[in-house]
């Protein structure tokens, strides 16, 4: 077979391949959102938010699947073995992506080989917020509590281990030279209800976890992770602004899909997410849970995850954490 022939016949079964996997993503075909978390948790009512939205884009019923576990690792996995046919998506937030690899020795997924980034949703921040039992108003305030209430002790609330908040409290301990240490929960919603009943007297969590109970004035943000202050709290400094350095990244949600999906494919789900992000109401109900929407093309999105996880993965290897 000569040179010019196998040349042909290579370019023809590539674009069999294509146009089969095209094929399979038909026009009305259920479309699955995986979610790692369990229904009702901020990541589900964001799935559920845009999904709501986006059949009417795509023009087929989307179905939202929770495969809550392991701070998302069960779905990440299932993405992984999903067939890459435009029928089954992730949408996660930075913790699955760019933490869960850095501190697990075996997560059974791999996100820069195994799936392709699709398109950004939103970001929000990581906050320090401390209980109305406390009289401390800002992140010095506290500090001092610690050191004449507490004896330089204290345990600060986290809604998960090995998560941000464990890391983000090891360096406002070793920053401000007291022994507060992370406290993991399963969950935002039994830490901040031991906030509200003042058994800690501090949490690390999203805005998304805590806005309502920050606008109700039952607890008090007083630092938050981000480049500038964040508009829905704009009173409150940043991490950056009190001296810490490497923590100007914004966590993020986004969408993902098994490695090898068409780029077609991507491209119209990119197209139709873009257009649900910009309608008024998705907007409204985005912000009000204490997220920022932030449409990111796959280009932009790829760079913001890649940025983000090398930030992450430097703090992380710096605190002397081993993978388990």
């Amino acid at each position: 077979m000569s040179h010019v022939s196998r040349l042909l016949r290579r370019t023809f079964l590539a674009s069999a391949l294509l146009a089969a996997s095209l094929a399979q993503a038909q026009p009305g075909a259920p479309i699955k959102l995986l979610v790692g978390f369990p229904a009702g948790a901020g990541t589900d009512a964001l799935a559920r938010a845009i999904g709501d939205k986006l059949k009417d884009e795509l023009g087929a019923p989307v179905v939202v699947e929770n495969r809550a576990g392991a701070g998302g690792q069960i779905a990440a996995q299932v993405l992984k073995s999903s067939p890459a046919d435009g029928h089954t998506f992730l949408v996660s937030h930075d913790h699955t992506i760019s933490i869960l690899p850095a501190v697990t020795k075996n997560p059974g997924f791999n996100p820069a080989s195994d799936f392709t980034p699709v398109a950004g949703i939103a970001t929000f921040s990581n906050v320090l917020a401390v209980s109305a039992g406390t009289p401390a108003k800002t992140i010095q305030e506290y500090i001092q509590w610690v050191r004449t209430q507490r004896g330089g002790k204290d345990s600060i609330g986290v809604p998960a281990p090995n998560s941000i908040p464990v890391f983000l409290t090891q360096l406002i301990s070793k920053k401000y030279g007291v022994d507060v240490q992370a406290a993991p929960y399963r969950g935002g919603a039994p830490m901040l209800a031991d906030m509200m009943g003042n058994q800690i007297a501090a949490g690390i969590a999203g805005t998304q976890d805590l806005m309502e109970l920050q606008r109700t004035g039952k607890l008090r943000v007083v630092a938050a992770i981000g480049a500038k202050r964040d508009p829905l709290l704009p009173h409150v400094p940043t991490f950056t602004e009190l001296g810490f350095e490497n923590l100007n990244d914004y966590p993020w949600y986004g969408v993902f899909a098994p490695v090898g999906t068409p780029q077609p494919v991507i491209d119209k789900f990119s197209a139709a997410l873009q257009k649900v992000l910009a309608n008024p109401e998705t907007h409204k109900k985005l912000t009000e849970m204490g997220l920022h929407v932030n449409y990111e093309t796959q280009g932009q999105f790829a760079g913001r995850v890649r940025s983000y996880t090398q930030t992450w993965e430097g703090i992380i290897k710096a605190s002397g954490f081993q993978p388990q």
